[in-house]
Formats: structure tokens, C-alpha cells, sequence
């Protein structure tokens, strides 16, 4: 492993343990050159998902293309940064435990928003706005009665 100070590759591992719920090892490591500590992931490399973008083109699910967008939905609405990466995990374990090697962009932005409906309604609306492309006024009422049904449907069944 470099060193991120001075490039050296020759460095040891002080301290190991399991991250995100096992699925990577984080290590801490101390570089033999300056003494420069710092801190490594590992994790099992994934079957690269492709993402059918909505106008046909392909490309390499980005994982923290997907964050960056969940994190400018939640602003300000109470969800952490770590329930946002759990959010992302587990979109990304069940993508790599799909059959399928490919996913559309909708499928993506609706698998997040069933993810946010539960846990905000700001960061769900907020999310829908830009995945949806709500054009109007419209388009946020539309939206949030379907939610206000939801929730009708649910208190009844209670």
C-alpha cells in the first residue's frame, strides 16, 4: 500500500477490523519511511452492474454518483451520512445479488425512493423532484397525495 504522504509502498498494519457490516476489512496502517499514519479499506471487487441511462446510454454503476444524489436530497432532513451509505449498501448488495447485470436508471431511482418513503418524506419529495423531472407545481402535489393515500391506506388496515 502507498503511503499518501511520501509514496512509499513499504508501510504495516497496526490495527484490522470488519467494516460496513462485514463486508470490508478496515486496516490502519503506519508507513516504515515517515511514520505517517493512515487508514485503508478492502473490499470483495463486485461484477461491474451497467446502468441503462434513460436516453440508451451505458455505463458503470457509480456508487458515489448514487450517494452524492441521495445526499443532496436528505440535506437538512435529519438522515445521517452513515444511514445514507446503509441506504446505498443495500442497494448495491442487492444489484450485485440480481441475476440481471444490467438495470435502468428508473429501476434505480425507484428502488431508492422505496428506501426514503419510510425514512423522510422531504428527502423522498425531494429525491422524486430530480429523478422524476417534475416539471411543475403539479407534479409535488400529485406526488404528495399519492403519499397522503399511502398513508390513508395504511391507517386503515390498522
Amino acid at each position: 500500500m502507498q503511503c499518501p504522504s511520501c509514496q512509499n509502498t513499504d508501510s504495516r498494519v497496526l490495527e484490522s477490523r470488519a467494516a460496513e457490516g462485514g463486508r470490508s476489512v478496515r486496516r490502519r496502517r503506519e508507513c516504515l519511511n515517515c511514520e505517517f499514519r493512515f487508514t485503508t479499506y478492502e473490499r470483495v471487487e463486485m461484477v461491474p452492474i451497467t446502468v441503462i441511462k434513460r436516453n440508451g446510454h451505458r455505463e458503470i454503476f457509480n456508487r458515489s454518483k448514487l450517494l452524492h444524489g441521495l445526499s443532496r436530497a436528505c440535506e437538512k432532513t435529519g438522515l445521517t451520512p452513515s444511514k445514507l451509505e446503509e441506504i446505498v449498501d443495500n442497494l448495491e448488495l442487492s444489484l450485485q445479488q440480481s441475476s440481471s447485470r444490467e438495470i435502468t436508471s428508473s429501476e434505480i431511482g425507484e428502488l431508492v425512493l422505496s428506501h426514503l418513503k419510510g425514512l423522510s418524506e422531504v428527502a423522498y419529495v425531494r429525491f422524486a423532484s430530480v429523478y422524476r423531472h417534475f416539471r411543475s407545481v403539479s407534479d409535488f402535489v400529485s406526488t404528495l397525495e399519492g403519499m397522503n393515500a399511502d398513508k390513508a391506506e395504511l391507517a386503515a388496515l390498522v
